[in-house]
């Protein structure tokens, strides 16, 4: 079996303030931060000694993983286009009420049925898919002797683990992905097993919950 840990970047003023994210590059918060510097910890309780790091290009991806690699001797961090945010096109840069009122067909289409949304001049569901699992069956294959710790988003997170669990990405919503969580998976050379989901233990003694937006 070959172990791999599916993360969720920490949080951003973005995700606070429910800001559509997607491709613009907007770094952690301070809380974001601390949320980080608590994963080496539950990675360590699992046993990993020296990881490969692989996460999204964007700032609050890479910066989670730097933070998380520090902790670990030797450790680098390698940038994966396959792991970058879905592209929210249009909607990046604007708030959740802003989206509510200017695109409400398709924002109730997203709500209601995630897999059929086309986000203008964005990507859809089945792209992303595509991308991260291809992504993330090279890294199992070529990592075999190492445990692998991917960093991403929470649309890529969400979305890989439908596509590796069989479901269609109308159970989109149906997963949850905190910021800062941690997924455990193991991949048997022809499928992957899903260990943990959204494991967010490591953050119990902060004041400030995670939140999955």
């Amino acid at each position: 079996m070959t172990k791999l840990f599916l993360l969720r970047h920490g949080q951003t003023r973005w995700n606070r303030e429910e800001i559509f994210r997607g491709r613009s590059d907007i770094p952690l918060d301070d809380f974001g931060r601390r949320q980080a510097g608590s994963l080496p910890e539950a990675l360590s309780r699992a046993g990993l000694k020296n990881p490969i790091f692989l996460c999204s290009p964007l700032k609050r991806a890479r910066e989670t993983a730097e933070i998380i690699a520090s902790r670990f001797t030797g450790s680098q961090v390698l940038a994966d286009q396959s792991f970058i945010d879905l592209c929210f096109g249009e909607w990046e840069g604007k708030t959740l009420r802003e989206i509510e009122s200017n695109y409400p067909e398709l924002y109730r289409m997203w709500v209601e049925n995630p897999g059929e949304v086309n986000f203008p001049g964005g990507e859809n569901l089945v792209k992303v898919a595509d991308r991260a699992e291809e992504g993330i069956i090279r890294a199992a294959k070529e990592n075999r002797e190492s445990e692998t710790i991917i960093v991403a988003h929470r649309a890529v997170n969400k979305a890989l683990l439908c596509r590796l669990l069989g479901l269609s990405q109308q159970a989109f919503w149906k997963l949850r992905q905190d910021t800062a969580c941690l997924n455990e998976l193991e991949y048997t050379g022809n499928h992957f097993i899903l260990i943990r989901l959204n494991d967010t233990c490591h953050l119990n003694t902060m004041k400030q919950e995670s939140r999955d937006f």
